[in-house]
């Protein structure tokens, strides 16, 4: 028997949906809503993670500007995101870093390589899945 991986790179998203800081914020919950996910990472021109658009970033910006009936223009992603984002390595181990997102209640971390080079996208849902594989191999349906 051979033992599963451990290794970030080989459970995390290696396409995520990326947002770049000018972006209108309702193209950004356009792209969170058609792929079905929690949030997008925010890159640089250099293809680097600056921050974290999450649902809740992008609800609480709608909702005040509804609550409020503002009218102030294009809402921009880099004024709702959470910048200072924490990232991991494509070598670190999945455990490690669920444990870490669990101690920080994060949901997403990009993933990184040596450069600080966005390489994908780790959440919640690829942990599980490698965590469950590690503990349960024979049960392979999810794949």
């Amino acid at each position: 028997m051979f033992k599963k991986s451990v290794k970030v790179s080989d459970h995390m998203l290696k396409r995520p949906v990326l947002a770049k800081p000018d972006d209108d914020l309702y193209h950004a919950i356009h792209q969170i809503l058609a792929h079905k996910i929690s949030g997008v990472t925010v890159v640089d021109d250099r293809h680097r993670p600056i921050g974290m658009l999450s649902e809740l970033d992008a609800l609480k910006a709608i909702v005040s500007r509804e609550y409020h009936q503002e009218d102030v223009g294009v809402m921009l992603v880099k004024d709702y995101m959470t910048p200072n984002v924490e990232t991991v390595g494509v070598g670190e181990d999945i455990i490690d870093v669920a444990m870490s997102m669990l101690d920080h209640k994060h949901r997403r971390r990009p993933v990184i390589d040596s450069h600080g080079t966005l390489v994908g996208q780790v959440t919640c849902r690829q942990l599980l899945k490698g965590i469950k594989e590690l503990d349960h191999p024979e049960d392979k349906s999810e794949r």
